[in-house]
């Protein structure tokens, strides 16, 4: 591989974490733009490595083994109420694991998903949480915390 690719590949991984870290971190949520920049990088750079072997399916085992591994990383910031009737950590933990997701893509140099992949993203974390506040006013149950 070429050093300009793989450099093209690893930091679009890297940047892409990073931005979902920066949302996570203007949301005042521990899991940040240094955090989730190193899972973007460190996915890239797992998958990568194994599709550097000559082993036949060693990426695909690689991608299966993150998208498995993040998730139990993912359960650590996932918190219930006293109560158990609100979670907290939830986004954080789907961020955790799309950056890991990313970072698979990125490695395997699959731009254009990459890009619609990360536009799609930014989507639904801008917008996301207004449109579900917008829907809960429309239908508003009265067990529903409108903080957001």
């Amino acid at each position: 591989m070429e050093t300009v690719d793989l450099v093209l590949r690893l930091s679009f991984a890297t940047l892409a974490g990073a931005a979902l870290g920066l949302n996570r971190d203007l949301h005042g949520k521990p899991t940040g733009v240094r955090t989730l920049g190193l899972v973007g990088l460190g996915s890239a750079l797992a998958v990568m490595a194994a599709a550097a072997t000559a082993e036949p399916g060693a990426a695909s085992r690689a991608i299966q083994g993150l998208v498995t591994g993040i998730g139990f990383l993912g359960a650590g910031v996932i918190l219930h109420t006293s109560e158990g009737r609100q979670v907290h950590g939830l986004t954080t933990a789907a961020c955790t694991w799309l950056t890991a997701c990313m970072g698979a893509v990125c490695a395997v140099g699959e731009w254009r998903m990459a890009l619609i992949g990360a536009a799609v993203m930014f989507v639904v974390l801008v917008f996301g949480g207004r449109l579900e506040r917008a829907i809960r006013r429309i239908w508003r149950h009265p067990d529903d915390d409108l903080s957001g």
